[in-house]
């Protein structure tokens, strides 16, 4: 897709973005994951690394979060693994019991999730996950809001793959600073956070991009100016 090339000209980005569709039959051309991931996360790296594949419902019971948020049901020994993480993050204070049913859910019965990078992908995304340094992540979240979509959430949401369904369910965009999983499996740098964009939106968020690239351009020789002077 061109938004892509326009989006890594405008910010240069170390990662490709990644197109995610969630539908509910296998698509026609497109491999099967060759092994489950331990974490749905684990998903996102591979995509941004080249690989265009789709996964289904039993590829995510190794993440027993990621599952929740993409509204997986769960088998018995699963279920319970989840239960025990969800208890164990309450009891270090990690989050709150009230918070778990705040999270955002995938609506509807799962069935296959299709991972491409953006540039590749041959499919209409439900929704676009760019990841990068903290000034890239600022151009973005000024060009939603220059476009109308901006987030009206915290971007401190975790676990981080609810921004998938946060976005899905607002059909905007959404800052994510990166949960401590999903860095570990990612291997999401420290200065790094997370982008993400309603497909549905993705053209006029790059369209007030390069707006917004310019002028952040101009104001920072100004700036920079003032500040000499």
């Amino acid at each position: 897709m061109s938004q892509s090339n326009e989006i890594n000209e405008l910010l240069g980005l170390r990662r490709q973005p990644v197109a995610v569709k969630f539908q509910q039959s296998a698509p026609a051309g497109i491999p099967h994951i060759d092994d489950a991931a331990v974490s749905g996360c684990t998903y996102w790296k591979l995509a941004a690394e080249g690989r265009t594949f789709y996964t289904d419902a039993s590829d995510h019971f190794g993440c027993p979060i990621g599952s929740y948020t993409h509204g997986i049901d769960l088998p018995d020994e699963q279920a319970k693994e989840l239960e025990g993480l969800v208890g164990t993050m309450v009891q270090l204070q990690y989050i709150a019991m009230e918070e778990v049913p705040e999270i955002p859910q995938l609506a509807g019965e799962f069935g296959v999730a299709i991972y491409a990078p953006l540039a590749e992908a041959e499919f209409e995304p439900d929704a676009v996950l760019i990841s990068g340094t903290a000034k890239q992540m600022m151009l973005l979240a000024e060009a939603a809001h220059a476009a109308g979509i901006a987030s009206d959430s915290s971007m401190v949401e975790r676990p981080t793959c609810a921004a998938l369904s946060a976005v899905m369910q607002s059909g905007r965009t959404a800052t994510n600073l990166g949960c401590i999983g999903n860095r570990v499996y990612t291997e999401l740098e420290d200065n790094e956070l997370y982008f993400v964009i309603a497909g549905s939106q993705l053209a006029s968020v790059v369209d007030k991009l390069h707006t917004i690239v310019d002028a952040n351009n101009e104001l920072e020789s100004f700036h920079r100016n003032r500040l000499e002077a």
